[in-house]
Order: structure tokens, then sequence, then C-alpha cells
């Protein structure tokens, strides 16, 4: 089997990792493809982002902003199967059924980081086959546990996983003042920790959560029902927040 790998980002090194498929990385920059090329473990090469030759899979790795675009592009080369990584998949998928109607379609969400590797992955089907099978069973192979959900399910529960969550903890950290040493409660180094976790990777991939998941908005109105509570409202708020 061979696959084209659309963007040669972390996600699109994880999937060529653990896929059993000679890789044709491809990205617009096209000395990102070069060195995902040069690291894989397996048969790599890099290809120029116009190419057009027909692919056994291509799987689209690509910022989140830019998935369906490069779907639509891209999607047709396929002869058996479409994958995305791109963490969304509603609108992926709905790119994949229009401009790949015959091909088996896969969207995948690692639930991690590449270098945490591996871990859970949610996984939703438009059109399954042995090409889709055989990736999911590589994925398992791995070490991952796989995650079934619709589509609509999974993006759903993102705008809490992701824009939710991480909107509260940067808020968190840009409200934040040092303080001495000693004072530390187990609460504030909870959340200091995961302040320096979001905070140590990029800022783009956090930005396009945000535009595609949204979630700062429901932070932002949550904190404002807490600073504006009476003592009565502040223990209802509590109690729900408990629930």
């Amino acid at each position: 089997m061979d696959a084209l790998v659309v963007g040669a980002g972390e996600m699109g090194r994880w999937f060529a990792e653990v896929v059993d498929a000679d890789v044709a990385f491809t990205d617009r920059d096209p000395a990102a493809a070069d060195a995902a090329a040069a690291d894989a473990t397996g048969p790599a090469r890099a290809v120029d982002l116009s190419a057009g030759a027909d692919v056994d899979v291509v799987c689209i790795a690509v910022p989140l902003p830019a998935a369906v675009d490069a779907i639509e592009h891209h999607a047709p080369k396929a002869t058996r199967a479409v994958v995305d990584v791109t963490g969304a998949m509603g609108a992926p998928l709905e790119a994949m059924a229009r401009t790949a109607p015959d091909a088996e379609r896969l969207s995948l969400h690692p639930l991690f980081a590449a270098s945490a590797a591996p871990g859970n992955v949610a996984v939703s089907t438009g059109a399954e086959g042995p090409t889709t099978d055989s990736i999911c069973e590589s994925l398992t192979d791995a070490g991952n546990e796989l995650v079934a959900v619709g589509a609509d399910e999974h993006d759903r529960a993102m705008e809490t996983v992701q824009g939710r969550a991480h909107a509260a903890v940067l808020a968190f950290a840009l409200a934040a003042e040092d303080v001495p040493d000693g004072l530390e409660t187990p609460v504030y180094e909870a959340l200091s920790d995961l302040a320096d976790r979001v905070t140590g990777n990029t800022a783009r991939v956090y930005a396009d959560i945000q535009e595609t998941f949204g979630g700062a908005e429901d932070v932002a109105a949550a904190a404002d029902l807490l600073a504006e509570a009476d003592a009565e409202t502040f223990a209802a708020l509590y109690e729900d927040a408990g629930e």
C-alpha cells in the first residue's frame, strides 16, 4: 500500500510511522517534506505539492483551517481511501464524501501529542472497507486505543475537551501573578503545571482550535458570573460546578 501524506508536521509524521505503507510526504514547505521523509523509519520520499499521481491512500494532516481545501484538492488522488488527522471530523468527512464519494473515508483524531504516543485515538468512519480496517489495525498494533465516535458527537465534545479547557488554562496563566516560594497550594501548582504544558507548544495550534471549536467566550462568561455573584449566588454556582 502506498500513501500520500499531505502535511509534514507532527501529525503527518505520526500517521506515517504507524501506517503500514510506502509514504510520500508533501507540504507547502518543501523543506518540511524533505525532512519528514529523511526522518521516517519506513519507506518514504518527498513529492511536490502539485503531484497528481494516484495513490492508494491520501492522508490529510494540515492545520484545521486548511483541512477542507486540502481534502478538495488532494482526495481525488486516492484510489482506495481518504483519511484525515486534522482534529475536526464533521467538515472533513463531508468534504471527503463530496470529492471522493467512491473511496473509503476515515477521520482520526489522536488525543495526544505525537511525542506522547500511543494513546486514545478518536475514530469516525464515513465509508469503511479493507483499507480503513487495515489502517485501524495498524493503529491498534502500535498500542493505541481506538474510540469510535460520531463526527458531530466528537466535534461537540471538542468544544469542551479542547476549546473550553485550553481557554480556561490560558486565562489562568494570563491572570496569575508570581507568588513567593512556599505559598503554593496543590490547586495552584496543578494549574501552573497545566499552563506550562499548554504554553509549551505551538500558539497557532491553539488559535486554530479556538477558531474551530470556540470556548474562550464561554469561559469568560462563566468567570463573569463568578465575579458578579453575591455569596448566595456564588454558593449555587459552586454547587453547579461540582455537578
